[in-house]
């Protein structure tokens, strides 16, 4: 009887008979106790369902309305503080240190430490280097090679001379006391200590504590297997079948139909809130969208096109109008200043071009030069510098 879908199982082989009744062998009672318990469950969840749904719609809204005015009072601010203040005052202030802190000591170091150091102590250092120390180095490294050269050989007839002394008077007596007189004594005093410190205690332990620890862990083995056997038959069997009999199946169903009774209250919540929005829909959302559609988009249309138009059309009118008469009135302040301050001062004439009219300039002829000679006569008409018949061209004046 159990009302829930599974998902489609691929084949498996089928285990023994015994292994699936042991594992299917739920009795009539579990059935029968199934539905009921999961009806009271649905009805104890379904509101609780309902009102996390409702927590979580709020949340959502709340959580989205707290973004846009976040974003809109806080964001959108310090993005543009940061975009059109901290940056250019930023890198204005990079300049203003590269400047100030950075360039003194690049030109510093550039054109004072690094001429300094190279021609005052790394030129000299080269030089001294190269034409003091190098010679005397190379003269020592030969006297101090052949000093060596001279105590080595010493050393070597030396050492020759020591080593044959001390094999002589100090190895061979040595090897010869060890060999004849110590290893003997000694093996004689080994010998002597196993026999009277070692063979009795290894005999106490092989023979004596040996049997008496085998029997008390054997005792001790036997005690604990009894002991087991009377916790796992008394304690632990019953202790087992109360878990796998009553607890877990127990756990199970309240489990199951916890889930099943979720689902089914998300199914009813959602059915709930589709009828809501249907009934809201129905009774303010269409009125209202009738409302804009068939009474405030014409009004708003008639008094763009009837009421605004003319009006925008006149300021802009008379915005250009008043600009007009301001350029006209500065102008003519203009004018005024600065035929008083001729009349106070005195000056040229009013040559001061209209500024609507435009200036007709006259193109200046350059006065040519006159042919075979390299100045430029005063007098001379402006003639091509290249005679095309070879004749002279005459001045005039």
């Amino acid at each position: 009887m159990d009302f829930e879908k599974h998902p489609a199982q691929p084949l498996q082989p089928q285990p023994p008979a015994s292994r699936r009744e042991g594992a299917q062998g739920e009795g009539c009672l579990t059935a029968v106790i199934r539905i009921p318990v999961r009806i009271v469950v649905l009805v104890l969840v379904v509101p609780v369902r309902m009102v996390w749904d409702l927590l979580a719609l709020g949340a959502k809204a709340v959580g989205r309305a707290l973004g846009a005015v976040v974003r809109v009072v806080v964001v959108t601010p310090l993005a543009w503080l940061y975009r059109k203040v901290l940056v250019p005052v930023a890198k204005a202030l990079g300049h203003v240190a590269h400047a100030v802190l950075v360039m003194p000591w690049v030109l510093l170091w550039r054109y004072v430490v690094v001429p300094l150091v190279r021609y005052g102590i790394v030129v000299p250092a080269v030089w001294l280097h190269r034409r003091v120390l190098t010679p005397l180095g190379h003269g020592l490294a030969w006297l101090g090679r052949t000093v060596a050269s001279a105590l080595a050989a010493a050393g070597r007839a030396v050492g020759t001379v020591v080593g044959w002394l001390a094999r002589t008077l100090v190895l061979v007596p040595a090897r010869w006391l060890y060999a004849y007189v110590l290893a003997p004594f000694g093996r004689a005093l080994a010998w002597v200590g196993r026999a009277l410190f070692v063979w009795p205690w290894v005999a106490l332990g092989r023979y004596v504590l040996a049997p008496v620890g085998r029997g008390i862990v054997w005792l001790a083995a036997g005690l604990g297997r009894g002991v087991g056997w009377c916790v796992m038959t008394f304690l632990v069997a019953p202790a087992a079948w109360v878990w796998r009999a009553v607890l877990v199946p127990v756990g199970r169903e309240l489990g199951a139909a916890c889930g099943h009774a979720w689902r089914v209250a998300g199914y009813v919540s959602r059915a709930v809130g589709r009828g809501l929005k249907w009934l809201g829909w129905n009774l303010v959302g269409r009125p209202v969208r009738w409302v804009w559609l068939a009474v405030c988009a014409p009004v708003g249309r008639w008094v763009r096109d009837t009421l605004w138009a003319p009006v925008r059309r006149a300021g802009l009118e008379a915005g250009r109008a008043a600009r007009g008469a301001l350029r006209t009135a500065r102008e003519t302040v203009r004018r005024a200043r600065r035929d008083a301050w001729r009349a106070l001062v005195g000056g040229p004439a009013d040559t001061w071009p209209a500024p609507d009219a435009a200036e007709a300039v006259e193109p200046v002829r350059a006065p040519a030069r006159t042919l075979g000679s390299k100045t430029t006569a005063s007098s001379a008409a402006p003639a091509s510098e290249i005679s095309l018949l070879g004749g002279s061209t005459a001045g005039r004046g």
